[in-house]
C-alpha cells in the first residue's frame, strides 16, 4: 500500500477497470442496437441482402458472426466503411466477453485496426461514434496507450458525441497519463450525471486526489466509497488508502481502526497487516511492528515491502 507519496495504481488496476468494463458493456450493446440499423440505411457499398443478413446478425446478439461476415466481405471491398466500422464494433463487443487477456487483446487490436482504416475513407457521418469506440479500446488495449485513448475520447467529446460514461473513461485515461489534474475535471463531469456516483468512480477520484496530493479531498471521496459501495475487495481497498492518509496526519488511532476494520470485513489481508506493522513502527514498537510484517509475507509470500522490512 502506500508509503510516502502514493501511487497511482491505474497501469495494472485489472480489477477497477473489470468493474468499469462490466458497468459499459450493457450501455454499449444498447447503443450499437440502436446505432448499427441507422448505418444500414444510410450506407451503401456492401450489398442490400448482404446488409439484411448483418443486421438480423447483429440484433440477435451473434457479434461472432458479424465480425466474421464482415471479415469476409471485406476481401471484395477492403475500403468499405461501413464494414469497417461494424467490424470493428462487433471486435470490440467480442473483446469484451472474453476470459483470456491473448484472446482479448487480439480483438482490441483488430477492433482499433478497423476503425483506424475506416477513418481514411473521409466519411465524418458517424465520427463521434467511431472515436467513442477507438478511444474505449485503446484504454483497455494498456496503460501504454493512455495517450491515444484521451486523444479519441476529447475527439469524440469534441463532435458533440454525449455518451455518458466519456468523462469517466476520460478520467482513467488522465490519470494512466499522470495529468491528474485533467483526471480529476473529467471525473467532476462523471459525477455531474444523471445516475448516483458509482463506488468504482468514488475511489478513481480519491485515487488522483492521492496522486496531488490533496488528502482531505481524497479522504472524502474515500469515506462515500466505502459507505455506499457493497463490494468487500472495493471497501478493502478504500480503507487502506484512508488509513495512509490517516496515518499521514498523524491519526494513528484512526489509522488502526481502518487496518482493523480491513481484518475484520475482509479477513486476512496482507497489506491491511504490512500496513499495521508500519504504523506500529512509526509508534515505537518494533516488536509488534515484524510480528505484523511476518503475517503479511505468510499470507502473501511475495509481498515486497513486508519481505523487504524483514529483510528476507
Amino acid at each position: 500500500m502506500l508509503t510516502g507519496r502514493p501511487k497511482s495504481g491505474y497501469g495494472a488496476g485489472f480489477h477497477r477497470k473489470r468493474a468499469l468494463r462490466k458497468a459499459a458493456l450493457v450501455f454499449f450493446a444498447v447503443f450499437l442496437i440502436v446505432l448499427i440499423p441507422a448505418l444500414f440505411i444510410k450506407w451503401g457499398g456492401s450489398g442490400v441482402s448482404g446488409q439484411k443478413d448483418l443486421r438480423a446478425l447483429w440484433e440477435s446478439g451473434s457479434f461472432a458472426e458479424v465480425y466474421a461476415e464482415t471479415g469476409a466481405m471485406l476481401q471484395e471491398t477492403p475500403l468499405d466503411y461501413f464494414l469497417l466500422t461494424s467490424r470493428g464494433f462487433s471486435a470490440y463487443q467480442l473483446a469484451s466477453a472474453q476470459i483470456n487477456h491473448y484472446d482479448t487483446q487480439t480483438y482490441i487490436d483488430d477492433c482499433i485496426w478497423s476503425l483506424r482504416k475506416a477513418m481514411l475513407s473521409g466519411d465524418t457521418r458517424t465520427r463521434g461514434q467511431l472515436y467513442y469506440v477507438l478511444g474505449k479500446a485503446y484504454y483497455d488495449k494498456g496503460s501504454g496507450y493512455a495517450d491515444l485513448a484521451v486523444k479519441y475520447l476529447e475527439k469524440a467529446r469534441d463532435s458533440g458525441y454525449g455518451v455518458v460514461d466519456i468523462p469517466q473513461y476520460l478520467g482513467l485515461a488522465y490519470a494512466a497519463v499522470r495529468d491528474y489534474r485533467s483526471s480529476v475535471a473529467a471525473f467532476s463531469l462523471a459525477l455531474g450525471g444523471p445516475d448516483s456516483p458509482s463506488d468504482v468512480l468514488l475511489l478513481s477520484i480519491a485515487r488522483s486526489y492521492l496522486a496531488l496530493e490533496e488528502y482531505e479531498s481524497a479522504g472524502a471521496y474515500l469515506i462515500r466509497c466505502v459507505d455506499v459501495s457493497k463490494d468487500s475487495k472495493l471497501i478493502a481497498s478504500a480503507r487502506l488508502l484512508l488509513g495512509s492518509i490517516l496515518a499521514k496526519k498523524g491519526d494513528a488511532s484512526g489509522a488502526e481502526a481502518q487496518y482493523l476494520k480491513v481484518l475484520e470485513e475482509e479477513g486476512e489481508n496482507a497489506d491491511a497487516h504490512y500496513q499495521l506493522g508500519e504504523l506500529y513502527d512509526t509508534g515505537g514498537d518494533p516488536i509488534r511492528a515484524r510480528a505484523e510484517w511476518r503475517r503479511a509475507v505468510r499470507i502473501d509470500p511475495a509481498h515486497r515491502q513486508a519481505r523487504a522490512r524483514l529483510n528476507i
